[in-house]
């Protein structure tokens, strides 16, 4: 349920409310949120290593091919989109600073996994149909830093002191 919650909230952003409704939810159920979503995103590319009919792959069996996939594409998936993330986040909280927001980055690393939540869903019904360009990508990150400027923008100025 808490997972569905996020999903509806993350698809609401940048609105106020949905931003301080993720932030109440946990680090864990955001990491988890995020293995599912990478999860779906990595359903069109096993379809068509499953249905590959030539090379290698071909002649392996289901099991050793899920195993197969699972270490040579969704974890090193995993492993690149969570440091992207963490770069994401790193620079968004430079332009929180920039911006004088108070804002950690843990927060923002949260926030910046639930603005690919569009980007990855939009992906995974389009990889489905048609073959996607890496300028998917750009656009992607694109999205998700504007988003995130939007984010930081709806907190409160840090206060200056006297």
């Amino acid at each position: 349920m808490i997972f569905l919650q996020a999903f509806l909230h993350s698809i609401k952003l940048p609105r106020k409310k949905a931003i301080f409704k993720l932030n109440r939810i946990g680090m864990d159920i955001t990491i988890i949120y995020m293995f599912i979503l990478l999860l779906l995103v990595s359903i069109p590319s096993l379809i068509e290593q499953l249905t590959v009919t030539e090379g290698q792959s071909a002649d392996l069996n289901f099991i050793f091919m899920l195993i197969y996939f699972f270490m040579f594409y969704y974890l090193p998936m995993t492993i690149i989109v969570f440091l992207m993330l963490s770069l994401i986040a790193y620079i968004a909280t430079i332009i929180a600073k920039g911006m004088r927001r108070k804002l950690h980055f843990s927060i923002l690393w949260k926030m910046s996994a639930y603005t690919t939540t569009i980007p990855f869903i939009l992906y995974s019904v389009i990889a489905l149909l048609f073959p996607v360009s890496d300028m998917f990508l750009l656009l992607s990150l694109i999205y998700t830093i504007v988003l995130l400027i939007m984010i930081i923008s709806v907190y409160p100025k840090r206060k200056v002191k006297a």
